[in-house]
């Protein structure tokens, strides 16, 4: 289970962005899919003040060894001070689909 599918999550303020990450994460076998949701309005504390924010969410479908190299990337790319980046363990799932995201990972 140490290199289990994994979904990382995370949020950009636009589409062009979104479709950049996603993109570079897939081309780079980071990513075997990247889901990019319809947009939604978060409402955040931040820096002592209570914030609106048009985003567009993520949803990363990748291998938990990947973890970092998708935080890294995520990081790098993202215009927000304080990103939201997390990943939730896959406990479940067609077997099929869960090979496809390891296969899909792997070397070129």
């Amino acid at each position: 289970m140490a290199d289990a599918a994994i979904l990382v999550l995370t949020s950009l303020p636009d589409l062009a962005a979104a479709q950049a990450l996603s993109r570079a994460l897939v081309t780079g076998r980071l990513a075997a899919c990247v889901s990019i949701g319809a947009p939604v309005e978060s409402i955040y504390h931040w820096q002592g003040e209570i914030e609106t924010a048009r985003e567009i969410p993520l949803a990363i479908k990748t291998r938990a060894l990947l973890y970092p190299r998708v935080e890294a990337a995520i990081v790098a790319a993202h215009p927000y001070e304080l990103p939201e980046v997390f990943a939730v363990p896959l406990t479940h799932g067609l077997p099929r689909y869960l090979e496809w995201i390891g296969a899909e990972t792997g070397p070129a």
